[in-house]
């Protein structure tokens, strides 16, 4: 399966553009999208979900036609944080949003959100990497976020939208290598961030880009597969399961007049000591020759046989 979970949204999209974007992108091959949402921290205290809810198949299933599929759509917030004080309400926004994102605009903001802000709340570090960024991807920190489950975004829309210039598109070019060499390649999710259908790449080209861009092929096609796939179901079992662990996905139901597991067994459990019990007093007492004999009871009744046959020898020296 294909991912990418940054298509933009805001309250002025128009629906229709975004139908159609959306059915480009199945097009494209692309099975999983997610609709992203951009705020700038400190959040709301009455912070709300405004994207609406769209299926993923509006057609029925008697026309499976690629053109009219609409891919399974998430809904991702990106929060833009300046400072790390400002995020009281991330736990609170990763309960109404699939996913959730941060982009640190400082220094202070990248470090916090590499280290210290709490990986059950977010899942992505998204970087505007047109920009000149205001610090240096070190490896220490990046590679300390890998290890804690977060993944680096990397978004190609705007260093390919008609409008970029010749500026913009190197600020990119030499993000995306510094962010390479801080990662070594690893914890990469690859996005269009695209606004409308003509910043979507097929998967074909986007391998091809980010090879000419110092990614090496097998970790492309993973930053477009296995590792959004992996920070999708990790975030749906932060949200639905215990604890972010434990994910109670059906249970079973019992026949009926069946009765419990462990029951059975202490019921299994007392009938075996009873018989036990009935079968060393039969075997001492020379009743009950249908129960055999244990190896543990035979013994026993050895040494008492030796012991008796030695005090009888005592007795008659």
């Amino acid at each position: 399966m294909l991912y990418d979970l940054n298509i933009t949204w805001s309250p002025s999209t128009n629906a229709a553009d975004l139908e159609r974007t959306l059915r480009f992108s199945s097009q494209l091959g692309y099975n999983v999208v997610a609709l992203n949402h951009t705020l700038d921290a400190p959040l709301s205290s009455q912070l709300t979900n405004p994207i609406p809810k769209i299926p993923s198949q509006t057609t029925s299933q008697a026309e499976p036609n690629r053109t009219q599929r609409i891919p399974t759509i998430l809904r991702r917030l990106t929060v833009n944080l300046s400072d790390p004080a400002q995020n009281p309400q991330l736990p609170k926004a990763s309960q109404l949003y699939d996913l959730l994102a941060v982009r640190p605009q400082t220094e202070k903001a990248f470090q916090a959100a590499c280290l210290t802000v709490s990986a059950s709340d977010i899942g992505i570090i998204s970087l505007d990497m047109t920009q000149r960024l205001p610090f240096y991807l070190r490896p220490k920190p990046c590679m300390a976020a890998v290890h804690r489950g977060l993944r680096f975004e990397i978004c190609y829309g705007r260093a390919l939208a008609p409008g970029a210039d010749a500026r913009a598109r190197a600020n990119f070019i030499g993000n995306v290598a510094q962010l390479v060499r801080a990662t070594r390649g690893r914890g990469l999710l690859v996005s269009s961030e695209a606004g409308d259908a003509l910043g979507l790449r097929a998967p074909a080209d986007v391998l091809n880009l980010l090879a000419v861009w110092g990614v090496p092929r097998e970790r492309g096609t993973e930053a477009i597969g296995v590792i959004p796939r992996g920070v999708v179901v990790n975030e749906g079992i932060k949200r639905s399961g215990f604890r972010g662990v434990v994910d109670i996905v059906q249970v079973a139901d019992r026949p009926a007049g069946e009765a419990p597991a462990g029951n059975k067994g202490l019921g299994k459990g007392k009938e075996n000591k009873r018989k036990n019990e009935e079968g060393g007093s039969g075997g001492g007492g020379g009743e009950g020759g249908d129960q055999p004999m244990s190896k543990r009871q035979a013994k026993k009744l050895r040494a008492a046989l030796r012991t008796k046959e030695a005090e009888k020898k005592a007795a008659q020296s």
